[in-house]
């Protein structure tokens, strides 16, 4: 493929599609290439109607959501028309008492606060919401409608700006801040050009802002998106909101000597979320917002205090859930009435991870459940069939939320098993590949393998972590990681190895110590103790 690639290299690049012409762009994502926003379309017209409305001086709402996405693209345009000087306020809907997005309900507490609002602009949001655009321009307020779902049979009666609506190939994997980052772009361009801007640059901070929430959304990081998440790592320490360095300097434990994927993916993103499920996105959205260090810290510290919350909840009803598991169930329906709504989801996930063979997963607190499916199995058609039991239920083939009808719980259970059943036997015949991108020894895990890993960076969907297997590997000093013993340090044929979350398992693999293994892995450069492999297991068969 090209002078000095290793063989292992080129093997993971040729299973993701990179050729040789390909791999120097690949390899050196640049801002440079990143497509103009105006090549989005309907994004000039967006910008006109919002500038319209600052020139007015009419008041803007930017209606976003509780989730990381979410709270990005509102605070990427609220800190892009609060620049303009523009009478720019936010809202977000409250994810237990209100729903995603825009309800009956949240649109009138919207307008309760802010009464006088000329102009909404949704973010990640609205694309659906037909009846609540036509009510808010019956009341005389303007609508501009920014998202990247999918849209209905009908669209919102106002400017859309939605990729997945339009289509334009380059453009058609952004999620809902990567869109008002475009957004934000073509306002300053347009807002220079009318003599209302003229101070500095604003990107650097809104880039980071739409890197993070890239990765967080689970988009594709490929093309733009890769471009983005890309210069948004490269660009954290320098140029990310004094909020998210805040936070990241209490999530994280080591010394960083390049941002990578996971510092947006487990540590920003998750901590970002939690505030939305556990309390108010409105906390992280202050903290992605401040500009003041005293202020920053105390968001953060905020924000990390919710995740902490989050955690402990999640444990103890993933503790709960477990042992209401029903052994060989083609589908489990777990009925949790003592958990908490907001980390439902996140429950049903843990659950399905320790599943084997994994099956789909509900968790259901107070009548609303929250459903997780393995690959191959499609969970919103499931629950569609098993819809005479529910009061709505929505989502992916992968995520979805939902209602039971009082009384039905056990009733959707056997039914919900029993479309899963079906599902299963389809997906059964089909043939899978093994997931592993290559078996080696350990004489192949160099550092020289490692740094050339590093340079595939930034990881996540599209462009997957290189999994390694190794088979026949000798397991021994396991021990418990961490405060409370929830992760596992071990060796695998003598290289440091953790594996995380998986604390549960360490004396069953004490006692079968002895046995040869297949490990599955990822591979990390570590400092610690001298430059050094590390192993990340996922799996131990």
């Amino acid at each position: 493929m090209g002078a000095g690639v290793p063989e292992l290299i080129e093997r993971i690049l040729e299973l993701r599609g990179i050729s040789a012409e390909w791999l120097d762009e690949f390899l050196t994502p640049s801002i440079r290439d990143l497509a103009p926003s105006r090549e989005l379309p309907n994004v000039d017209v967006a910008a006109e109607a919002i500038l319209a409305a600052v020139r007015a001086k009419r008041k803007v709402v930017v209606f976003g959501d509780y989730d990381c996405d979410g709270i990005c693209a509102t605070a990427i345009l609220v800190r892009t028309l609060s620049a303009f000087g523009a009478d720019v306020s936010a809202f977000l809907p409250e994810r237990l008492s209100e729903g995603y997005g825009m309800s009956e309900v949240s649109v009138a507490r919207m307008l309760k606060d802010n009464p006088g609002v000329g102009l909404v602009v949704t973010v990640d949001n609205g694309i659906n919401s037909v009846e609540n655009v036509a009510q808010l321009k019956e009341k005389g307020v303007e609508v501009v409608v920014t998202d990247h779902h999918l849209p209905g049979e009908t669209l919102p009666d106002c400017i859309v700006v939605n990729p997945k609506v339009s289509h334009p190939v380059v453009f058609e994997n952004l999620c809902g801040a990567g869109v008002a980052f475009l957004l934000a772009s073509e306002l300053v361009t347009k807002a220079r050009a009318m003599g209302l801007y003229s101070g500095p640059s604003l990107g650097g901070p809104l880039l980071v802002l739409a890197g993070l929430a890239t990765v967080t959304d689970v988009m594709p990081l490929l093309g733009q998106n890769r471009i983005l998440v890309a210069e948004a790592l490269n660009r954290f320490d320098t140029l990310a909101p004094v909020g998210l360095r805040a936070l990241f300097s209490k999530a994280s434990r080591r010394g960083v000597v390049r941002h990578t994927s996971k510092d947006f993916g487990f540590l920003l993103g998750p901590r970002i979320n939690a505030a939305g499920r556990m309390a108010s996105g409105v906390e992280a959205l202050r903290l992605v917002l401040a500009d003041d260090q005293d202020e920053a810290c105390e968001a953060a510290r905020i924000v990390n205090g919710r995740n902490d919350e989050r955690k402990n909840i999640e444990q103890k009803m993933l503790e709960d859930a477990i042992s209401k598991i029903v052994p060989a169930a083609a589908a489990q329906v777990i009925d949790l009435p003592d958990g908490h709504q907001g980390v439902a989801g996140i429950v049903a996930a843990r659950v399905m991870e320790r599943m084997e063979p994994k099956v789909p997963v509900c968790v259901v607190v107070g009548g609303h459940g929250s459903a997780r499916a393995p690959d191959g199995i499609n969970v919103r058609d499931a629950l569609a069939a098993s819809g005479e039991f529910l009061n709505r239920f929505g989502g992916h083939a992968a995520a979805a939320g939902f209602s039971v009808k009082d009384g039905m719980v056990d009733a959707f259970r056997e039914k919900f098993a029993e479309v899963c059943a079906g599902l299963s036997v389809a997906v059964g015949s089909e043939e899978h590949g093994d997931g592993v991108d290559a078996w080696v020894s350990p004489d192949d895990l160099t550092i020289e393998l490692a740094e050339w890993i590093t340079r595939l960076e930034p990881f996540g969907e599209g462009n997957p972590e290189p999994v390694f297997g190794m088979k026949n590997a000798v397991l021994c000093d396991i021990r418990p990681l961490g405060a409370e013993g929830r992760h596992i340090a071990l060796t695998v044929n003598g290289m440091r190895s953790v594996w995380w979350g998986r604390g549960d398992l360490v004396e069953e693999l004490r006692r079968s110590s002895s046995a040869a293994r297949d490990v599955i892995f990822t591979v990390e450069e570590s400092d610690y103790g001298g430059p050094h492999v590390e192993l990340r297991i996922a799996e131990i068969r």
